[in-house]
Order: structure tokens, then C-alpha cells, then sequence
């Protein structure tokens, strides 16, 4: 317990200068009545609203308070409390972070367990909240919800307006793509060991059972804190389809590193060095598919058209062996943002900032196309950087991504790729990862908590399945067969029947996407 703790929060709209007391607060959550004291800030309110405000001052949230303390003490952690603290300060307008951490934390001890009004009663002092800067805050919230909504209809439009132009297809006459492919596959684990850097990691490699001719290879890239076995249904499935598919453990950004974290081994989210090891991770699974090509796989794998996947972080690893650059001087504008931690990918992106000031090119020429799928990518290589992609690429969207959404993270980005060859697809109701690898009671969790219906793992796997496939057979594989399926008509198809729907646009799509980005900015300034 604080040796002090807080009386009083301040409310400063300049010149406007109000308080309420935290026993207030406490009183009208336990027992529903309003004091004196409170009764000048909700006397204009309904009784509806009233209600809203008593639940989410006692709505208990279940935080383990290891994993509060912990996140908290990261870089990533701190950087959300001093962004935080600006707007809540200690009284006389000290940055609030300290304060800030310590009820957080304390609360999340509480046997009465974590709420608002148990954070208020941690305080360790008197707090002010900046009503211009919260105000500003919520403003820019309320546009980046008003931009998700306004991006979520644009791409519904551009894809109908695509798929009317689209050269007619009879699509059931086709394969289906969302079905298993027709060959067998075997997993093997490799444990590798790149001397050059003393990085030892693990390779899920996923073998087709095919006999004729060159096998195409795809290399996977798997999110932060996550592993390639969280994967597996997927890279399984694109291996059916004759594709040999290989996915290294990235050490230092992994699940393994995550759950170090929380047993207070690091005090990072990740090590920062990944942002240089994941990509040479890739360069280093190629070498060694090298190595092996011809004793192992009678030299049939196709080593100089190579195939890129990735998810999340693994996204951002994808997009730099495609060839994007860091472009250290547009991350340092994004990050000083006085709003910019609005966007969650931002706040990895700008540990990048760290990094010694060099160019950094991991380019492999090896790999022929990528595709990024919920990439966070857009703060940390900007529109100098993403224009070096001058490879076939795809991005991948969720409607409902928190983490890398795709209004502040892949909107912009997809029109500023170097490529001619570029696709965008977005699943309605998509949330960045893939619950049912978690936790089975996740997603209902997250329902409930944020009223969101989402989308069944199922369908969300047969969408990425069939463009991905598609995608690498006619840009990896050279294989034309496959093209009809690389068009917005298909992506229709697809979601017929469908509540979650996959929207899908290409080059032609673009000069009608950079029209309505500034349309938006020029009417929410």
C-alpha cells in the first residue's frame, strides 16, 4: 500500500480548474449514491448514463499482476505510461507515469481485484488530468475509429468496382482452394546453428509428398511472441499444394522470449536486435535449403524464386527481405507524435529508433514474392522505404485488427509499394491473431468484453488459404492456371453467403485509394 494516497483528482481546462474527491467516486461505486461533492458532475446525466459510469468504475478485469508489474517495466510498457502521463500528471504537471505504474500495479494485486476505482485508490498522490490533451487524445481516437470505418466501406466499394471489370470466371468449376491440396505432407524439425552470429534456432519444415518436377519453396515468418508451431494449420495447407514450406523460430521475439519476460528474465518485449536477426534468420533457412538441395531433395527445390510469408512482426520481416528500408528520420516524425500511441504497432516500430543509424538493405534476391499478412511496417519504413518493393507482393488485413490496424498500418503503405504487382485483401472481422491457438475461451472473451461478434477461425483460414495459394503458384510456381483467382470476382465468390466478408483490390484499385486517404484527412483535419 502507497504510504500516501491520493484525496482529490484534479480536472484542468484551462481556465477552468475542478476536483472531486476519489471517497466520492469510491461511494457512488459501492453504493450507487451521489454526494454533494459528485453531484455537480452528474447532474446533467440520465440515469442510463449514471448506470454506465458506476459499472465502469467496478467492471473487475481479470490481469494477472506478474504480467501488469512486468509489461510495465518494459520499454514498450513504460513508453504507454510516459505517452499516458502527459495527460495525467502528478499535480503541479509532472509527467504522472510513476504514479500511474504503481496503482496500476497495486491494483492489479488487490484481492478485490482490478477497477477503475481500485486504480484511483492507488494513487500515490493528487492527480491532474489535461483536459485539452485527453480531449485531444479522444478526438484522435474517435477519427482513427471514424477512419476504420470510412477505410472497412472504401475497400467493399473498390472490390465490387474491381469484380465488375473482372474477365468472367465460372468459379465452382474451378479447385477450391479453401480444400486441402491433393498431396500428402511430413513435418520435420531442423535445429540450426549461424556460427557467424552465434543464433541457434529451430525450422518447422513442411514437405510435400510430390514426385514431378521443381518443388517451390516458401519461407514463414511468425509474429511477436509467437512461434511457427501457432502456424501450422496453415503452412500445412499451403504444403499440400506441392509447396515445401519452412518456418524458423525468430529467439528474442518469440514465445519462448515472451514468457522469459513475464518470469522477469528481460526487461524488453523483445530484443531489439531482431529487427536485424529476424531477416537474416530468413537469408540464413535459404542458405541452408542450399546446403541440403541436393542430398536431401535430389536438387528439385526452386532456390531462386523463392516465396516470403509472414505475420505481424513477421510481416515487418518479409516487407525488409522484399526490400524495404528503415527510414530512421520519417520513424522519428511518427514517433514524436504527440497522439501517436493511438496506433499499438507504432510502439514496437519505434523501438526501432535504437538501432545504430545506418542504412540497413536485407534484400534477398532469392525471394521472388511476399506476401505480409497484418504487417506493421507503415511508421517504421514510410513512403522512401516501402518504394523499394519492386517484387509481386500481397498484404493482409483484419477489419478489427487492435494491433496493426489497418487504417493507420496498411492503408497508406499498400500505395506507396514500389511494386506494380501488389494486391490487398481484408477479412471483415479479422483480430490480428488466431484465438483458437491461445486460449479456447479467448475469443468469447473478447466478445463479450468488447461486444464484437467474430469470424470462425475456419473461415478466416480458407480466405488467406485461397489468395495465398493462388498468389505464390502464379508468382512462385509460374503457374497461369492460377491467375483467375487473383481478382476481386473471386474474393465475391467467396464470401457469398458469408457475414464476414473478404475484400480484395489490386494495382487498378490504387489512384482511387490515395483519393479517398485525402479526401478523409482534408475533412478531418
Amino acid at each position: 500500500m502507497p504510504v500516501q494516497a491520493a484525496e482529490k483528482l484534479f480536472f484542468i481546462y484551462n481556465p477552468l480548474n475542478f476536483s472531486v474527491e476519489i471517497s466520492s467516486l469510491e461511494l457512488f461505486a459501492k453504493e450507487g449514491k451521489i454526494n454533494k461533492n459528485l453531484e455537480f458532475y452528474l447532474q446533467f446525466t440520465t440515469p442510463e448514463q449514471k448506470a454506465a459510469f458506476r459499472e465502469a468504475l467496478t467492471k473487475k478485469i481479470d490481469l494477472s499482476p506478474v504480467v501488469v508489474s512486468r509489461f510495465f517495466n518494459t520499454s514498450i510498457g513504460e513508453d504507454i505510461l510516459t505517452r499516458l502521463g502527459r495527460g495525467i500528471t502528478i499535480q503541479g504537471g509532472s509527467n504522472g507515469k510513476s504514479a500511474l505504474r504503481a496503482a496500476l500495479v497495486q491494483a492489479a494485486f488487490d484481492p478485490q481485484g482490478f477497477t477503475l476505482i481500485n486504480v484511483l485508490k492507488k494513487l500515490p498522490t493528487n492527480m491532474q488530468f489535461q483536459g485539452e490533451l485527453l480531449l485531444g487524445f479522444a478526438q484522435e481516437a474517435n477519427k482513427f475509429i471514424l477512419a476504420t470505418e470510412t477505410l472497412i466501406s472504401e475497400l467493399r466499394q473498390l472490390t465490387a468496382q474491381e469484380a465488375a471489370t473482372d474477365r468472367p470466371v465460372d468459379y465452382s468449376q474451378l479447385t477450391d482452394l479453401r480444400q486441402v491440396g491433393p498431396y500428402k505432407v511430413t513435418k520435420q524439425v531442423w535445429n540450426l546453428t549461424d556460427k557467424s552470429r552465434d543464433r541457434s534456432f529451430y525450422v518447422d519444415v513442411y514437405i510435400p509428398q510430390s514426385t514431378d518436377g521443381k518443388r517451390p519453396v516458401v519461407v514463414f515468418s511468425h509474429g511477436l511472441a509467437s512461434r511457427p508451431e501457432d502456424y501450422g494449420q496453415a503452412l500445412e495447407r499451403l504444403a499440400s499444394y506441392g509447396f515445401l514450406v519452412a518456418a524458423p523460430q525468430h529467439p528474442g521475439s518469440d514465445s519462448i522470449w515472451a514468457k522469459e519476460v513475464l518470469e522477469g528474465y528481460h526487461r524488453d518485449a523483445f530484443d531489439l536486435n531482431d529487427f536485424i536477426n529476424r531477416p537474416k534468420d530468413i537469408s540464413f533457412v535459404i542458405d541452408e535449403l542450399e546446403r541440403r538441395n541436393a542430398a536431401e531433395f535430389q536438387n528439385r527445390l526452386d532456390l531462386q524464386n523463392v516465396g516470403m510469408g509472414g505475420h505481424s512482426f513477421g510481416g515487418y520481416t518479409a516487407l525488409a527481405i522484399a526490400g524495404a528500408e528503415i527510414d530512421f528520420d520519417y520513424l522519428k516524425q511518427e514517433c514524436d507524435q504527440l497522439y501517436g500511441g493511438v496506433n499499438i504497432a507504432l510502439l514496437l516500430e519505434c523501438r526501432a529508433l535504437d538501432l545504430p543509424r545506418q542504412t540497413y538493405n536485407f534484400r534477398d534476391n532469392r525471394v521472388k514474392a511476399v506476401f505480409a499478412a497484418n504487417p506493421v511496417n507503415r511508421g517504421i519504413f514510410g513512403p522512401k522505404g516501402l518504394s523499394k518493393i519492386t517484387i509481386p507482393i500481397m498484404l493482409g488485413s483484419g477489419s478489427y485488427d487492435p494491433a496493426a490496424p489497418p487504417a493507420l498500418e496498411q492503408a497508406a503503405s499498400f500505395t506507396w509499394l514500389g511494386s506494380p504487382k501488389k494486391y490487398w485483401a481484408m477479412v471483415e472481422g479479422q483480430a490480428h491473431v488466431n484465438f483458437s491457438e491461445l486460449d479456447a475461451g479467448l475469443s468469447k472473451s473478447i466478445e463479450t468484453v468488447t461486444q464484437l461478434t467474430l469470424p470462425s477461425q475456419n473461415l478466416i483460414t480458407d480466405y488467406t488459404a485461397a489468395i495465398e495459394i493462388s498468389f505464390f503458384e502464379v508468382y512462385i510456381n509460374q503457374n497461369e492456371k492460377f491467375r483467375p483467382y487473383l481478382q476481386s470476382a473471386y474474393a465475391e465468390y467467396l464470401s457469398q453467403g458469408e457475414q464476414f466478408k473478404l475484400d480484395f483490390i489490386s494495382q487498378a484499385s490504387v489512384q482511387k485509394l490515395i483519393d479517398a486517404i485525402k479526401k478523409f484527412k482534408q475533412e478531418n483535419p
